[in-house]
């Protein structure tokens, strides 16, 4: 039961952000809008659900399945990037770099640390 509510939760999130990006006109995409309003959601919360945990646990073996259709739709449009190679090797690199840091940050940050284990054994 945990799970389907958790992917309840994540379906509500995604679809504030379509809404959202639709009634504000946003430059972003539907998903990342829904996102970074959980993303909110759960700095305001100060809690992350355990529902929401397990759901997105679940997702993560599918991780390279979600990314697939947009990879591969970039193959439709190269030929519009002829001339901006430069300009997309180097977003590719400093994103991947930046999205390394970030997910390096947040593990840091959010992940109980040796002491606070052992203490939580103890």
């Amino acid at each position: 039961m945990k799970l389907l509510r958790g992917f309840l939760w994540l379906l509500v999130f995604q679809l504030l952000g379509h809404v959202a990006v639709e009634l504000l006109a946003l430059p972003v995409s539907h998903s990342m809008a829904g996102l970074l309003l959980l993303l909110a959601w759960l700095l305001v919360k100060r809690h992350l659900d355990e529902s929401v945990a397990t759901a997105s646990q679940a997702l993560i073996p599918l991780l390279a399945m979600l990314i697939m259709p947009g990879v591969v739709g970039v193959f439709f449009v190269a030929d519009e990037f002829a001339g901006h190679w430069t300009a997309i090797v180097l977003a590719l690199v400093l994103g991947t770099f930046l999205s390394v840091l970030t997910t390096l940050w947040l593990m840091r940050r959010f992940m109980p640390s040796e002491a606070e284990e052992g203490n939580r054994q103890a």
